[in-house]
Parts: structure tokens; C-alpha cells; sequence
């Protein structure tokens, strides 16, 4: 199955996404978070910098797991910060 490219605000939400999840881990190191969430550093890496800007929803309603962040919470975040000042 061949997916269509992502338009530029798939992309934006993408690193929203990524920054906010940076933001919830806090001093936490990569490897603590990506092991209590089951994933692996590379794939957390990935997300927090953008470069998987559509991950799976289980991923991250693992990763809002591990950091203790309601996925309301974490959605409202992205959605905030894409509304214009």
C-alpha cells in the first residue's frame, strides 16, 4: 500500500507532537521512557525530532502512558500551538 505524501500541517503537527513529548519528559532520559512505553530510543528519537511526524496512535498513547500525560492533555498541546497568537 502506497500512502500519499503528507501535506505541510501533517508534517507541522508532527513536531508539535514531537516538541511536546520532549517537553513531558523533562530531565527523563530517552531510554527510561522508551522502555517504560515498550518502544525503542531510535523510534522516540524519531518522534521527538519530527521525523515520524504519523506515529501510531498505540505509540503514543504508550508513550502518554509512561509519561504520565492524559492523551487529552497531550492533543489539546497540539492543537494549541497551531492556533494562531
Amino acid at each position: 500500500m502506497v500512502r500519499p505524501p503528507l501535506n505541510t500541517e501533517q508534517r507541522l503537527r508532527g513536531q508539535r507532537l514531537g516538541q511536546a513529548l520532549r517537553a513531558a519528559r523533562g530531565s527523563r532520559s530517552m531510554v527510561d521512557v522508551a522502555t517504560r512505553a515498550g518502544i525503542s530510543v531510535e523510534t522516540l528519537r524519531k518522534i521527538e525530532s519530527g521525523r515520524v511526524p504519523t506515529p501510531a496512535f498505540f505509540t503514543v498513547a504508550a508513550l502518554a502512558q509512561a509519561l504520565g500525560v492524559p492523551l487529552t492533555a497531550l492533543s489539546a498541546q497540539v492543537r494549541r500551538t497551531a492556533e494562531p497568537e
